[in-house]
């Protein structure tokens, strides 16, 4: 007699199912789920990062190839520069550790550098949370080279691995981000600062989680140190980076997924998203499950293509990017907002379709003032000042009150 299935098991042979009998799992890195935190409301990306999809691996199989991701020569030279930096027991990038963010203490001389291997993510993690535990109660200096982390993601776990943890002599725990891109005179890329920030916060709560199950709960820092190349060269530098805003924003956005197994349960019997499948029965479990597509998804997701297609043909607001489609508040579709703008449809209390409609009247009365006046042949923006000024309806009071600034 097997054993009953409890709901975490049948919630993962559920999840089996969905990526494929025969399809291994991709881990959920801390970039995808960072990613994923920024777009809670699409369930798609939720379901198949929860199921370990490959979304590079099935947007090829839909027939929309992504073009996100890191090249083989940046992935290499990162491998390289990370190993530069941990080299002799990573007696530089404790040396860095601190003087960046623990200048007090006493210097880093002999460092613990314990042994993290074990079999799956699962005794890893476990191999992890006792060398931190011991570490912590050691009260030295520990390097953690490539930990594993554990952080619950809408009821499935995903497992982390940071480049590095450093347990500092009074117990507190920093993360370390290595990334390849340079640091020029003690500054980098703000939208890459920015993305390592967000990664590095994704990490955090997964420390956080480690520490709440300790008797003496040890302090997680949240200024984590982020290690570059100085300027040209392959030399080492760092800077500390405080991340309590992207964690803060990352540990709200994560609580509003929606659970991964209440996801699964809408999905018609039989849903599978092997990429060896037909593609017309790829697409129909792909577009089974909903989606929010906006822009900023071809930076962070691979099937932004294939969701790009999509919303543009339905329509869809969200295509022209977030913020707009807050503005909008009701109107979710294109064909909605041309509908409100020229008063076939829409209530005119509502502040964005008043304000549609008075940009619709400003446009025509802009159309029509070049077509008839007196400057017809050059066009209204060349028209004399004065008479343009005196048009306070076109460049002054155009928004009516309340209506959403546009």
């Amino acid at each position: 007699m097997p054993p009953p299935r409890t709901r975490g098991t049948a919630l993962r042979h559920r999840l089996a199912e969905l990526r494929g009998p025969d399809v291994p799992a991709k881990a959920l890195d801390a970039r995808a789920l960072a990613a994923l935190a920024a777009n809670p409301g699409c369930e798609r990306r939720a379901i198949l990062d929860g199921a370990g999809v490959n979304k590079a691996v099935l947007a090829d199989a839909l027939g929309s190839p992504s073009a996100f991701g890191q090249s083989q020569f940046a992935f290499m030279r990162g491998n390289a520069f990370e190993a530069r930096v941990k080299a002799d027991g990573g007696a530089e990038l404790l040396r860095l550790v601190h003087e960046k963010l623990d200048a007090a203490a006493e210097p880093p001389t002999r460092a613990r550098v314990p042994e993290l291997t074990a079999v799956g993510p699962e005794g890893r993690a476990a191999r992890t949370a006792l060398a931190l535990r011991e570490a912590t109660e050691a009260a030295a200096w520990t390097l953690l080279d490539h930990p594993m982390l554990a952080l619950d993601v809408a009821g499935s776990p995903a497992f982390l691995e940071p480049d590095a943890v450093v347990v500092h002599p009074d117990g507190s725990w920093t993360v370390v981000e290595i990334k390849s891109f340079p640091m020029l005179d003690g500054s980098a890329d703000p939208a890459k600062v920015g993305a390592a920030a967000r990664q590095s916060a994704v990490y955090v709560l997964a420390l956080e989680e480690v520490a709440a199950r300790l008797e003496s709960v040890p302090r997680v820092r949240t200024r984590v140190l982020l290690v570059c190349p100085k300027d040209f060269s392959n030399l080492p530098t760092a800077s500390a980076v405080d991340v309590r805003k992207q964690r803060a924003v990352t540990s709200r956005q994560l609580a509003r997924l929606t659970r991964i197994e209440d996801i699964a349960d809408t999905l018609p019997e039989g849903t599978c998203f092997a990429p060896d499948r037909p593609t017309a029965e790829l697409t129909a479990a792909v577009e089974s499950v909903p989606a929010t597509y906006a822009p900023e998804c071809l930076a962070a997701c691979e099937l932004a293509f294939h969701c790009r297609d999509r919303s543009r043909a339905s329509g869809a607001v969200t295509a022209l990017g977030r913020s707009l489609r807050a503005e909008l508040g009701d109107l979710t579709t294109i064909d909605e907002v041309l509908a409100a703008a020229h008063g076939e449809a829409g209530d005119p209390d509502d502040p964005a379709v008043a304000a549609l409609r008075r940009a619709a009247e400003l446009r025509a009365e802009a159309l029509a003032h070049h077509a008839e006046g007196p400057y017809s042949d050059r066009g209204i923006l060349d028209a004399h000042p004065d008479e343009l000024r005196s048009r306070q309806g076109v460049l002054g009071d155009a928004r009516p009150e309340g209506a959403p600034c546009r």
